[in-house]
């Protein structure tokens, strides 16, 4: 009992065995998905290789000394901008995205590293005690470090990837303590340019409500001023991302107000996907036995739609195993943010856990088809070496904090 409780005391086991388990499922549906592919069948061994490579590496982050990831954080950054930057020159285009990196054989996604440099410099911008994140300067710098990359990334262009990094900086901007007023001036122009997607009257109607909560913030009329042109600017930046974007994305963006505007094209892997879920039933047809997953009816199933395979061969019991499983993830990290004495280290887990809820939440939708298709894998199960190292990387992070939560860092 003493041997299990100082392991316990130094050692998350609800954290590693949580990611233990989604990584046999990862596994198990990435073999079902590929088992009659005629190119993709050779894929499970490769994540068996991700997943041994990724554990050992877990291992080593946790043994880190404890101000390894502050002192790492601004280099970790600079050099991200700089590969992202490299990549728009000389990366590989894969579904209309200059986004990966090839080293012979080996190939890698620059931004997945970028995550882990963001969070990284973040927590540590906003640890500074001398920082006033209410501050309309502050808040801009603040803004900048994270709109950097979002940029970088929407050249690629790659849609998905920087709503994620959009999603991190705000989640831990609020964390730091910004107030109401700061969080409506962050979060009012994404809203207005979301309304614009489905038309004049959306966009009209939410920029009747950004008025009217300027009334009841009462700031002075610079300040209110300011932010209804930079909610106007976002609304009419809306065309100019469309002339940005790839057809394909396009598409998909028709797809997601309306997914049988295109059924056999974008909309195809949505609609297919739904239908896979559904055919599951309760208890699901059976391991290898989902004609969904082994007639091939969705593309590349074992990468942004392997919850769908999940689903069809293991029913609703399984898909709600598999969501109880997260939701105990995410839970356990939450809780790691009150226990965590160290301000660098609370935030870091607020962004790490940002980034793991953003992938599930999306991903999730997108196999139910509640949320676009925008290419962002199942965190642990989709299919993916880059994906999967970052992600346990982080995850060895998480537990090095936790080695260390009773010392400030």
């Amino acid at each position: 009992m003493k041997i299990s409780y100082k392991l316990q005391d130094k050692f998350d086991l609800v954290i590693f065995f949580s990611v233990v388990l989604l990584l046999g499922i990862g596994l198990i549906s990435i073999y079902s998905a590929t088992y009659n592919h005629p190119t993709a069948n050779k894929n499970i061994e490769k994540q068996l290789f991700f997943v041994i490579v990724s554990i050992i590496m877990l291992f080593v982050t946790y043994w880190l000394p404890a101000r390894t990831f502050r002192i790492a954080a601004l280099p970790t950054y600079l050099f991200s901008l700089i590969i992202l930057i490299v990549v728009l020159f000389f990366g590989k285009t894969i579904y209309g995205a200059k986004s990966w990196m090839s080293f012979g054989s080996i190939g890698f996604q620059p931004s997945e590293f970028a995550k882990i440099g963001l969070i990284f410099f973040l927590s540590k911008w906003l640890t500074d005690s001398k920082r006033d994140i209410n501050n309309l300067k502050e808040l801009f710098y603040t803004i900048l470090i994270g709109l950097v990359p979002i940029v970088l990334i929407l050249l690629e262009p790659d849609m998905g990837t920087a709503i994620v990094f959009a999603g991190i900086s705000l989640v831990m901007i609020f964390w730091s303590g910004l107030n109401i007023f700061g969080l409506f001036v962050v979060l009012s122009p994404g809203v207005i340019l979301f309304a614009s997607l489905f038309g004049t009257v959306p966009f009209i109607f939410a920029l009747l409500l950004v008025i009217v909560a300027l009334f009841y913030f009462k700031q002075n009329l610079f300040t209110s001023g300011t932010v209804l042109v930079i909610n106007l600017a976002s609304g009419f930046i809306f065309e100019f991302i469309l002339k940005i974007l790839k057809p394909h994305q396009v598409k998909r963006i028709q797809s997601f107000i309306d997914p049988n505007s295109d059924p056999l094209g974008s909309g195809y892997n949505a609609l297919q996907a739904k239908v896979a879920m559904g055919s599951g039933g309760f208890f699901g047809k059976g391991f290898l036995q989902g004609n969904q997953t082994q007639l091939r009816f969705i593309p590349e199933q074992w990468t942004d739609f392997i919850y769908c395979v999940i689903g069809e061969e293991f029913g609703f019991i399984g898909s709600i195993f598999v969501l109880a499983i997260f939701l105990v993830l995410f839970l356990r990290l939450l809780n790691l943010t009150t226990l965590a004495r160290d301000r660098f280290g609370k935030l870091t887990i607020v962004g790490i856990l940002t980034l793991f809820f953003i992938h599930f939440s999306i991903n999730i939708g997108m196999n139910l088809g509640i949320t676009p298709v925008i290419g962002l894998p199942l965190p642990f199960i989709s299919y993916g070496g880059s994906s999967l190292i970052a992600n346990i990387f982080l995850i060895g992070v998480v537990l090095n904090i936790y080695r260390n939560r009773k010392h400030n860092i």
